[in-house]
């Protein structure tokens, strides 16, 4: 077994703290990273919670991992040792149901292997560990290629966030002449605006906070709108083609479906603790309007998301943090106090 250190909960609302481990050794498929850096998703923070479902302890969270490769499998031939290498919210899948086949693996039929607060029902039967932490052992074909003309700690958060909004706009294949609408600026809606942008959109943000108006311009949208203003939020009813909810939060999706066109789509990627509800059922028959989920996107599409930034240059804005000053982090996180992701150095193990 390979001597591991991180990060970790010992139990449900604990405190994260040092904790040494053990990964699997490296076997004919396996990719070993040296982590470099590590994303801090809002979504480490919830399942530390018990927010979602009851978690798996101890706890080492963080699935936007990138660093180097250090070993690799005898069978491995897509990477060498010092390539420059990620790992996103998942681990394994079935690779054998229609999904999978297809580039699904988020959505296999036999349920997928998360990164972190999971067993790998496909490989050791052992729970996962994720990316706070110093190295960790992964299947080649659930490892990407991080391009080198990226900076590769403002890329980690692409192995969620990114992928999370990049997915359904080019599912729904979003792009010029479409006027798209992003509820919410904050680590996934920063990156909705910047892919909606790159696909040749019309971006709006969508926010309860006018202060954020001159970012929302910096990152590239082209219209603001408060929506707690009656006379602007009257001025986009029936606007737009999409918009991409990106809060997890309670919100009021009668309100956002007025906004959308005749068979317009809300996509919904962030995860409100209350669930989604629509009140009156006219919001969606009134105008064939559709809400929709989606969750991150397979491998291959990660891989060509990660190549669409090389060629576009976006990264995510990031503020880099040291791993002992996590809980401060978190707790700037719930405040809405990060423009707009936090990135663990992990060289301050």
């Amino acid at each position: 077994m390979i001597q591991a250190k991180g990060y970790a909960a010992q139990k449900a609302n604990d405190t994260l703290a040092p904790w040494a481990f053990e990964r699997r050794e490296v076997g004919p498929h396996d990719v070993q990273i040296e982590i470099q850096y590590c994303g801090v998703c809002h979504s480490d923070l919830a399942q530390i919670n018990n927010e979602w479902f009851p978690g798996i302890f101890p706890m080492v969270p963080g699935h936007e991992i990138v660093g180097r490769v250090t070993k690799v499998g005898s069978h491995v031939t897509n990477f060498k040792i010092g390539d420059r290498a990620g790992v996103g919210t998942m681990v394994n899948s079935c690779g054998k149901c229609e999904h999978c086949e297809e580039g699904l693996e988020p959505y296999c039929a036999e349920g997928v292997s998360v990164t972190y607060n999971g067993i790998d029902k496909f490989g050791d039967g052992t729970p996962g560990y994720g990316g706070y932490s110093n190295t960790i052992v992964t299947k080649d074909s659930f490892v990407v290629h991080i391009p080198e003309s990226l900076d590769i700690a403002a890329t980690a958060p692409l192995l969620c966030a990114g992928i999370t909004t990049y997915s359904p706009l080019k599912h729904w294949k979003v792009g010029k002449g479409h006027k798209v609408a992003v509820l919410g600026l904050g680590g996934l809606g920063h990156m909705a605006v910047k892919f909606a942008v790159a696909l040749g959109a019309e971006v709006t943000i969508l926010s309860t906070s006018p202060k954020k108006e001159a970012d929302a311009k910096r990152l590239g949208a082209h219209h603001f709108v408060v929506t707690t203003d009656a006379e602007q939020a009257k001025q986009v009813i029936s606007a737009f083609d999409f918009i991409v909810d990106t809060v997890a939060a309670e919100v009021d999706f009668d309100f956002y479906l007025s906004l959308l066109k005749v068979d317009g789509i809300l996509i919904c990627v962030g995860v409100p603790p209350t669930g989604i509800h629509v009140n009156a059922s006219f919001s969606l028959i009134g105008g064939r309007k559709s809400i929709v989920g989606s969750a991150a996107g397979g491998i291959a599409e990660t891989q060509e998301m990660l190549n669409f930034c090389a060629e576009h240059n976006i990264v995510a804005d990031i503020e880099l943090i040291d791993i002992k000053d996590i809980h401060a982090a978190y707790e700037r996180m719930l405040k809405g106090d990060i423009r707009y992701r936090f990135v663990i150095d992990m060289a301050t193990l």
